[in-house]
């Protein structure tokens, strides 16, 4: 089974001198994800493949406790490629793979 989410949401960088950049999951998503994704031990991670325009990677979403959401990095390369930086809206899809994840 796979979960598909597609979303908007704007490109954030956390405060301090980090060099990721990161966009927020809608909560109803990050919800579902926690309901439907079997737990891992570790930090929780989920692996997904993402897409925004034509740029496709595979990567994990991470949550976190103060956004009481999942977060999903977006590298340099994909941000370089898409033409996109922080403060810009982005569309994302995620795909989960939900046997995978077991």
């Amino acid at each position: 089974m796979t979960l598909s989410y597609t979303f908007s949401a704007t490109l954030w960088e956390p405060p301090g001198e980090a060099s990721w950049v990161f966009v927020t999951l809608p909560e109803a998503d990050s919800d579902e994800i926690l309901e439907e994704v079997p737990r891992r031990t570790g930090v929780g991670a989920v692996k997904v493949t993402a897409t925004i325009g034509d740029t496709e990677w595979s990567t994990s979403l991470f949550p976190s406790k103060e956004l009481r959401s999942y977060v999903l990095p977006v590298k340099r390369a994909v941000r370089v490629s898409e033409a996109i930086e922080v403060g810009d809206i982005a569309r994302v899809t995620l795909e989960i793979d939900i046997a995978a994840e077991a």
